[in-house]
Parts: structure tokens; sequence; C-alpha cells
């Protein structure tokens, strides 16, 4: 990990687990995991705080995290595997491929950007459910809207390309995740349901009661659970989703096509007001930085990337040569743009001095 050869500053790269660090001793958050990475190298790691408040378990780099809706992006890469080698279109209705959304206009694209018209959420899951279970149960609920008219995250329609995933592959979705994606990038702390060897680096979950940050009522290893979620339901670390988005960055080797990855990383959502922070568009699975509205954390128009609800976020940024990964647990929302969020991103962008 070379600062300079990545042509950040490394006074200001020093400067960002203080600033954490800061966010720790506020009591905001129990600890964080941060990476930067610029021209293919890892230019910082760090860990601050605490895994565990209780036990004052020290956070650290390879702590797993429960990343919940930075999932997103990895079914869609799913998707587009199934694209590369001719098996689906994104403009295939999904129908073609799930015959209980019969009569429903919706296309994989329009799963794709959140713009289909299904709910945000379903019927409560029990431990057994299964994924095919799930998608039929939504199939039947009604649209919101004409899809494609508007904007609405759904859960729900990711789950369906989960669910896509499985029929066409012949194999349970997070299988095919996993020999796909998982397995060719080196990911191995990634998965949908921990082993139980891994249980003690899984940070706890925390939410903020008056001002004072408590356990969350969370199932921390989702033991007994059937359904893999496909709108959210990874664990991974730092050095994984390094592997993952410096893929993107790179164009989608050994995963994807170069064509796939442009395509994915492409506004497909034109005018429509998009996404949890201000001046955002939405390609496949992704939210793009569309106009300058969307540089309030000095990335560039361009930039992609995704966060979750326990304030996981990473992003890659195509013009800057560059991705970042910052993860936490903490329940109570705002995970796109968490004030500890937006430092790091604003930090990051700050730290490059050298094209």
């Amino acid at each position: 990990m070379a600062a300079q050869s990545t042509g950040f500053d490394p006074q200001r790269l020093q400067a960002i687990p203080k600033r954490m660090q800061a966010f720790v001793g506020q009591g905001t958050a129990a600890g964080f995991v941060t990476l930067l990475a610029r021209h293919g190298q890892i230019a910082q790691v760090s860990a601050v705080g605490y895994q565990d408040l209780e036990s004052k378990k020290p956070m650290r780099a390879d702590t797993i995290f429960q990343i919940a809706s930075m999932t997103k992006p990895v079914t869609s890469v799913g998707i587009m595997i199934l694209a590369d080698e001719g098996l689906l279109s994104i403009n295939d209705p999904v129908e073609k491929h799930l015959p209980e959304f019969r009569g429903k206009p919706i296309t994989i694209r329009h799963l794709l950007t959140h713009t289909s018209g299904m709910p945000g959420g379903g019927p409560a899951r029990k431990p057994e459910s299964t994924l095919a279970e799930m998608v039929l149960a939504y199939s039947q609920l009604p649209l919101l809207f004409t899809p494609g008219s508007k904007w609405s995250y759904s859960n729900t329609g990711m789950a369906t390309l989960g669910r896509i995933i499985e029929v066409i592959s012949k194999k349970p979705y997070d299988q095919f995740i996993a020999e796909r994606i998982f397995r060719p990038l080196g990911m191995v702390d990634t998965f949908y349901f921990p082993p139980e060897e891994k249980y003690p680096r899984i940070a706890t979950v925390y939410t903020e009661v008056d001002g004072k940050l408590q356990r969350a009522n969370i199932d921390l290893y989702k033991k007994g659970v059937n359904y893999p979620a496909p709108e959210g339901g990874l664990y991974s670390t730092a050095a994984d989703l390094a592997k993952f988005y410096q893929m993107l960055l790179g164009k989608g080797a050994p995963v994807l096509s170069k064509a796939a990855v442009e395509v994915m990383t492409t506004v497909h959502t034109g005018d429509l007001t998009t996404g949890f922070a201000p001046g955002m568009g939405y390609g496949l699975g992704v939210s793009i930085v569309r106009n300058a509205e969307g540089t309030f954390r000095l990335n560039s128009i361009g930039a992609y990337g995704h966060g979750g609800a326990y304030r996981t976020y990473g992003w890659v940024d195509p013009a800057k040569d560059m991705y970042g990964i910052i993860l936490y647990q903490k329940t109570n929302g705002g995970g796109d743009v968490a004030d500890e969020i937006n430092a790091f991103m604003a930090m990051a962008n700050a730290a490059i001095t050298q094209p």
C-alpha cells in the first residue's frame, strides 16, 4: 500500500482514520473499516473502534459485515453474466422467464433500474421460505405505477432478478453467484449464509436510541434461514469487496465483458428522480452521479456505487481511476447520505493530488 504511487497525499490519507475515530469517540458508531484504491493498487486500509462494543473487541481489517443492499450490484452482475452468454436480454419481459408474472408489463431492465412498479417490500418471510416461494408471492402484488414511468426502490424486484438467475441457470441463486463471481474473484469471506467458523469475525449491529448505541435486534448469523436475499443478504469484508469493485473498474474480467460493465454503469433512468442522494441517476443495479448536484462528496460525474441499510457503502470513480469502501454497522437509516459516509468520501477524493 503506497499512497504516493497511487497519487494520494499521505497526510490526507492519514487524516481519514483519525476522522473515523472521532465519530467513534462521539458515540455515533462502534467502529469502521475503510479502504481506498487507485490505479489498481490499494492505497490504504484502516480499522478503528470496535467490532463489538460490549466486549471491546477491536475492529479489524478482516471483520465481516452484513452489507445489506450492497448485495444488489452483485445480483445485477449475475444477470449480466447471463446476458453475456445470450441466455437473456435486459429487454425481456419478466413473464418470459417467470410465468407467474403473466400480464404484468415488466422487463428485466425495469427490475434492474427500480422502475418496475413492484412494491418495496412484500409479505413477511418465514425462516423456511424459499426464494421461489417469495417471488411467487411478490408476483401477485399489484403494481404501484406503470413500469418505466417512475423510480421506486424495490426489494421485491431485485429478489425477482435472483429468481430469474435460478430459473435460467438451473442452479440455486446463491450457488450460481458463488461459482460465477466469488470464486473467480477470490472472494473467500463473502457469503449469504456464513459458516460457523466465521461467526467470531462478524460485526455486531447497533441502533441509536436517545443518542446512545444499543445492540440492534438483528439476526447476526441467519441460522436456519433458507432465503438468500438477492436484494440484501450478503456478508463480506473490505478486502473481498475491493476485488468486486476492481473487477468493475477494470471492466469486468474475469467475470463480465467490458460491454456488460459499460451498459450497467450507464444511466438508464433519463430525467427521473432516483436514488437517496441528490443528483443521482440509475444504471443496472447501481446508482450513478448524473450531474453537478451529485458531486457534493467531491466525486466525479459518472461515479457509481451502492449503499446498504446498515451503513455500508462502496463506489467506483472511473474518471479518477479509484474506488472506495466504508463499512460499519448501524440501523436508523440514512446510509447513502450519513455524515460518516459523506465525510469519508469527501476526504478520499480530497486526498488525490496527482493524475
